[in-house]
């Protein structure tokens, strides 16, 4: 009787897994905005709800239990979805077991903060635009919050725009007479007074050394553009002055170059720098130098993404989700990593092929990871300082921003799934 107990009940449990719905959001070529979809995952894990991420099936889809508030919402912000019942979802179980795909487990939506400054900036940032735009909620944070402790409160960091060396962006030859940049200097050596240190470079420093704590101890890291290069700069030049007298009021230790520790970096090594006030570029890690013009034609510049096993190698196989695999170039003041430049053990997951131009790298530092996203945004090849942000109404299918928003939903995954 007990055997057959055993048997009816189970197939009871088979019954109603048929009869259950299921919501599938594709994220394949016929998604209408890939961009809020990821706003609709991440909003259905705020509802304590788990969302499978399926790898590698149709463009990276999402899927999660049915409910009529679940409908509403895909609907009210123009997002495509699917009604699945038991047996559809188990045969689409099968074809991700038989192929280069697998399922992950999203179980909590992370806690997000963007590092960015209190006062308005002359650009815009388009981590902050791709997460307005898909609805994710966010804090902001700034040096002040990193040095009293407050990263432990967040399991993602986004770094805007931001110069760790504490030359300002290098800005001086073309904006040092605009009103933005003598205030934005006298803002920044406001501060660095106000938390204790001499100089805006000191200060600069100590929170870059304070995010690269956050990260050993289990952090989720993500930046673009000049944060990318400028954070393991400033981590490299602890202990001696890069910093031209315009900057600071001092001039460079002429050994600076000597007294680099690249140990301290999470990326880069063996970089020589560029000190030059008057030249607009940091240090040879960029390439093409954001001095000199770019000779690809924009319709032409392309960078692919690498395939990964999906089994094997989740991590990577995470951050490249896209519909397309070859995706249209974008510059800004770090356009590209020179491949030379990078540590051995940093996974490369994107790069202009046939070159040593490299846009999209990852890897692990103690407990937590990080990943560099060469460039400003993705929707406009030459973003200047004062021009308009995009609109991303206009591009909800960005192949280029939904590599922004996989690192947002990275840090859900379920981490004894996670092999890296």
């Amino acid at each position: 009787m007990k055997l057959m107990a055993k048997i009816f009940l189970f197939a009871v449990l088979i019954f109603q897994f048929a009869r259950a719905q299921f919501i599938l959001i594709p994220m394949d070529l016929t998604q209408t905005d890939h961009l809020k979809a990821y706003g609709i995952a991440y909003w259905v894990l705020k509802q304590g709800v788990n969302v499978e991420w399926l790898l590698n099936y149709r463009g990276g889809s999402f899927l999660f239990s049915d409910t009529p508030v679940f409908r509403e919402e895909c609907q009210l912000r123009g997002v495509k979805y699917e009604l699945k019942d038991g047996v559809q979802v188990n045969t689409i179980y099968a074809t991700i077991e038989e192929n280069n795909m697998e399922r992950v487990l999203l179980e909590k939506a992370p806690r997000i903060a963007i590092y960015t400054p209190p006062t308005s900036q002359p650009w815009d940032d388009a981590v902050t635009l791709a997460m307005d735009y898909a609805e994710i909620k966010y804090d902001k944070i700034y040096d002040r919050e990193v040095l009293e402790g407050k990263l432990a409160n967040y399991d993602w960091l986004h770094l805007h725009h931001e110069d760790f060396t504490g030359q300002y962006g290098k800005f001086w030859a073309a904006f040092h007479n605009q009103p933005w940049y003598i205030r934005q200097q006298l803002e920044s050596e406001k501060l660095a007074k106000e938390l204790g240190f001499s100089k805006v470079s000191k200060e600069k420093a100590a929170v870059a050394v304070e995010i690269r704590r956050y990260v050993l101890k289990g952090g989720f890291l993500f930046a673009m553009c000049s944060a990318t290069d400028a954070l393991d700069i400033a981590l490299a030049a602890q202990n001696t002055d890069i910093c031209d007298a315009v900057f600071d009021g001092d001039g460079i230790d002429p050994d600076y170059q000597k007294k680099l520790d690249f140990s301290q970096t999470f990326a880069f090594q063996n970089f020589k720098l560029i000190t030059d006030p008057a030249i607009y570029e940091f240090s040879d890690i960029d390439v093409p130098p954001s001095n000199m013009p770019r000779l690809r034609d924009p319709e032409t510049d392309y960078f692919t993404l690498f395939e990964f096993s999906a089994k094997y190698d989740p991590v990577p196989t995470m951050l490249t989700q896209d519909h397309v695999n070859v995706i249209k170039g974008f510059m800004g003041q770090t356009t590209m990593f020179r491949e030379e430049k990078i540590k051995p053990n940093i996974v490369i997951m994107g790069k202009i092929e046939g070159t040593d131009e490299v846009k999209y790298i990852h890897g692990n530092l103690g407990k937590g990871t990080f990943t560099f996203y060469g460039g400003h945004d993705p929707e406009d090849y030459t973003h200047r300082v004062g021009d308009p942000p995009t609109d991303l109404s206009l591009h909800k299918n960005s192949p280029g921003y939904r590599l922004i928003l996989n690192n947002v939903l990275f840090p859900a995954a379920r981490k004894k799934k996670l092999k890296t």
